[in-house]
């Protein structure tokens, strides 16, 4: 057999400052534009690369999802999200994002009694809820409960045992939905609803949300198949920043409950996990219909600072392949409710009725985004708007659970360490306080 040697493609930078010029081989991913590998940069030039927000940085390479903006493209584990959202449940898809491949029947079936049992928590965790005053913010409360988890499962906090790992994993995917419902049930003063394992990953949560012990609760089918589609839609989406997040706390070795905990902080931010919540305050502030002509001017002056919240997207330069299975999620749970003459809900639908014909929306592709619709879906169902960044961590943990687990057997991994532009002062001599000026 002749071996061929093929080119290897590379770029070149010459620092004209010192004249040393240093080749960066590309990378390829098996779809996506290649990427420059500038590990060696800083041993072979004494410069380092200056990108705030990573808008050109690869932080790390990912066989889980994939992202295309300009296209509009969402695929998770190479299935794209239309195809999951209308034909699995949330954990077939929660498998593939763990595991890499759809799970067969008997594997679906395992994997579904196994989260299910995990989903009961320490009976001690219901008292460590009534450390929190009853008007905590849900996302407090979830931070602080989730941190806690190491102190009661300690038994599965070894980062570097693989049973341990999946345990955790495990947990964390089973018990989100528990203590997400408590969280909202102890700001209400209701007493908490255990999860039972006859019902379904989202009849589960809808259940503990609003059953009381007072009289039978029946989930309806298409609130929870809508549920079941919402917790799909957020699952993953690529390095975010509570993602991103997630990776940064586990370079460090802290255990799985830390790092899920931190990625829950920076979710809560409004710029990231809080973007339903600004929705539904934005319709609060346009308040009628009639007045809605009036903020769409104000949208398009780019000297007034209102802006169209849940409309484009940082990623998506297109219509964000999330949003039109989110709007449709969105249309069945109105006819199902019946809240169609809902004033924030009519104001909602007439607003995303114009943005869609407005040229200027149309051209700059300007769409609704997923959580332009997810928000209406919340308040439809009775969810309050505070609990809305909660049902976004319930969602993407899975995700971060798979982005932890893949970072910490990735040999190529190092602990996270971001280099500066450093703009202060250089070296002063020190002066004592009593020669001070």
């Amino acid at each position: 057999m002749t071996e061929t040697n093929t080119p290897r493609e590379s770029v070149t930078l010459i620092n004209n400052s010192t004249g040393k010029t240093t080749e960066f081989p590309l990378l390829s991913g098996s779809v996506g534009p290649k990427v420059a590998d500038i590990r060696s940069l800083y041993a072979s030039q004494d410069i380092f690369t200056y990108d705030p927000g990573y808008m050109s940085t690869g932080s790390c390479k990912s066989a889980i999802t994939y992202i295309d903006g300009d296209a509009g493209v969402l695929l998770h584990r190479g299935y794209a999200i239309a195809d999951l959202a209308e034909n699995c449940s949330f954990l077939e898809v929660a498998y593939a994002i763990l595991k890499g491949e759809l799970p067969n029947q008997a594997q679906k079936e395992k994997f579904e009694f196994d989260i299910t049992r995990h989903s009961m928590l320490n009976e001690q965790i219901n008292f460590f809820f009534r450390g929190f005053r009853r008007d905590s913010h849900p996302m407090a409360v979830l931070c602080g409960v989730v941190g806690a988890m190491a102190a009661f499962y300690h038994d599965s906090i070894d980062i570097n045992d693989p049973h341990h790992r999946m345990v955790a994993s495990y947990r964390l995917v089973a018990k989100m939905p528990t203590i997400v419902a408590w969280a909202y049930k102890y700001s209400l003063g209701q007493p908490f609803m255990y999860p039972q394992n006859k019902l379904s990953y989202a009849e589960n949560f809808l259940h503990m949300m609003f059953a009381t012990p007072c009289e039978e609760y029946k989930v309806s089918p298409v609130l929870a198949r809508a549920m079941d589609r919402i917790l799909i839609l957020h699952a993953d989406h690529e390095q975010n920043a509570s993602t991103s997040t997630v990776r940064l706390a586990g370079s460090s070795g802290a255990n799985p409950f830390a790092c899920i905990a931190a990625g829950i902080a920076s979710l809560w931010g409004p710029a990231h996990g809080g973007a339903n919540e600004a929705v539904l305050q934005m319709l609060h502030e346009i308040g009628s219909v009639d007045r809605i002509p009036e903020y769409i001017k104000k949208a398009k002056d780019k000297d007034d600072p209102f802006r169209l919240m849940g409309f484009g997207h940082r990623v998506y330069k297109n219509y964000d392949p999330r949003a039109k299975i989110m709007a449709q999620t969105c249309h069945e749970v109105l006819n199902e409710l019946g809240v169609h003459d809902e004033p924030l809900l009519k104001l909602a639908m007439e607003l995303e009725r114009i943005a869609l014909e407005d040229e200027y929306f149309v051209s700059r592709k300007l769409f609704p985004n997923v959580d332009f619709y997810s928000g209406i879906i919340f308040r439809a169902m009775g969810i309050p708007t505070q609990v809305f960044t909660c049902l976004f961590a319930l969602a993407r943990t899975v995700g971060w659970i798979a982005q932890w687990n893949e970072m910490l057997t990735d040999p190529d991994q190092k602990i996270g360490r971001p280099r500066q532009l450093y703009i202060g002062s250089p070296y002063r001599e020190f002066v004592p306080l009593n020669k001070r000026a």
